[in-house]
């Protein structure tokens, strides 16, 4: 018993070192994520349509990075594709400095903004895959549910932190101090991604098939994903401006809230898609996702509002493992790398779009609309997540 404890915990720590580079861009995308949106609004006078239109730019950078971080993790191993994000993380903490120096001028200070955006989402697309991938390599497929859902703490626990903190140290030490600690993170994590071995995948060209073969066969459990995902991107993208609207205090609570309850929901279920079937779990999942917006869109205080971001994460937790394991699945190893990139694609569309979509939601009809709207949207997740199951079981 105290042996296979002892292999269970050196087990984890070993992932922790290879998923800590996933914790590290997360949560530099999360010191900004909940002051960006405030910043461009209130700051720069822009209105709220632009403010999730250039958030959302960092997705579309992603978005295109994924094929080629696929490639790279195939043919060459993921730490070339880790060094590269670590480098371009740092670069936008420097932009970010000159995006509040020009901020009486708010043309020119959007404009740094947008950089920051594009290369925040060059590092993500670099970034999303690699660890997950660096870590398979080394323990094994067998361990691919476990490592994947050790990679989603890592992820979000990040976010929420740095939601958090990014408010804070923007209140003390203004978005000069914020920049200054993006780039002190970025070179950290170059640096000791530097010095870890790398590790490459056993496969010729013959075997590997292209990376948009791949995309169509992961397609249809990145397609459910992407509906899922647009609760969470709701909640990131535009909760601070949710509170304001309602003069709430304190909305980067939510993602904290959100975050500790995806990483509870990670580490207290982390056996479930081994016993019940990644299929059932999304479904479960995508029901608890649902229960948290209606809440929310419900809410009459902010602490009700919390209770639903709790839940909304506790839902969303499990979404990514499940379908990761049943996408992974559908190709051969010699192309998890682009599997995982690929089927990554969707939840970047779908963070992608929320900015944009749920802006526009916000201009027309005004605010209290976004979450009814985004229940709706992850309402589809869960018919097209039971559509896959009745699929699977013919």
């Amino acid at each position: 018993m105290d042996a296979t404890i002892g292999q269970s915990k050196n087990f984890s720590y070993s992932v922790i070192s290879y998923v800590f580079f996933t914790f590290i861009g997360y949560f530099i995308i999360g010191l900004s994520l909940s002051v960006l949106p405030i910043f461009i609004n209130k700051g720069l006078g822009f209105s709220m349509l632009v403010a999730g239109i250039v958030i959302s730019l960092q997705y579309v950078m992603t978005f295109l990075m994924r094929a080629y971080s696929g490639k790279i993790i195939d043919s060459k191993g993921p730490k070339p594709a880790v060094l590269a994000s670590m480098l371009s993380f740092a670069f936008t903490g420097l932009v970010l400095i000159m995006a509040y120096y020009f901020r009486l001028s708010p043309i020119i200070s959007l404009s740094f903004l947008i950089i920051t955006r594009f290369f925040t989402g060059c590092a993500e697309g670099m970034i999303g895959a690699s660890p997950i991938n660096w870590a398979i390599m080394a323990f094994g497929e067998k361990h691919t549910a476990k490592i994947i859902s050790y990679n989603g703490v890592a992820c979000y626990g990040a976010l929420a932190l740095g939601a958090s903190l990014g408010v804070i140290i923007v209140k003390h030490f203004n978005f000069y101090g914020l920049g200054i600690l993006i780039i002190f993170l970025g070179l950290i994590g170059f640096f000791i991604a530097r010095n870890k071995e790398n590790r490459t995948g056993k496969q010729s060209e013959e075997e590997q098939k292209s990376f948009w073969n791949v995309l169509g066969k992961v397609a249809p459990f990145g397609l459910c994903l992407a509906l899922g995902g647009l609760g969470f991107a709701t909640i990131s993208t535009f909760i601070t401006l949710y509170y304001d609207y309602y003069h709430w205090q304190n909305g980067a609570m939510c993602l904290s809230v959100f975050g500790i309850l995806f990483v509870a929901g990670r580490l207290v279920f982390s056996n479930a898609i081994n016993r019940f079937g990644g299929i059932n779990v999304a479904i479960a999942s995508l029901a608890v996702e649902v229960l948290g917006l209606t809440i929310i869109a419900l809410s009459y205080h902010p602490y009700f509002a919390l209770v639903g971001a709790g839940i909304t994460g506790l839902g969303f937790s499990l979404i990514f493992p499940a379908l990761g394991v049943m996408a992974m699945k559908t190709v051969p190893s010699s192309n998890q790398g682009s599997a995982l990139a690929g089927y990554g694609l969707f939840i970047d569309i779908s963070l992608g779009i929320t900015g944009p979509l749920i802006g526009g939601v916000a201009d027309v009809f005004g605010l209290p609309y976004i979450f009814p709207f985004s229940i709706g949207i992850v309402m589809l997740g869960l018919a097209l997540a039971y559509y896959l199951k009745m699929n699977q079981s013919k």
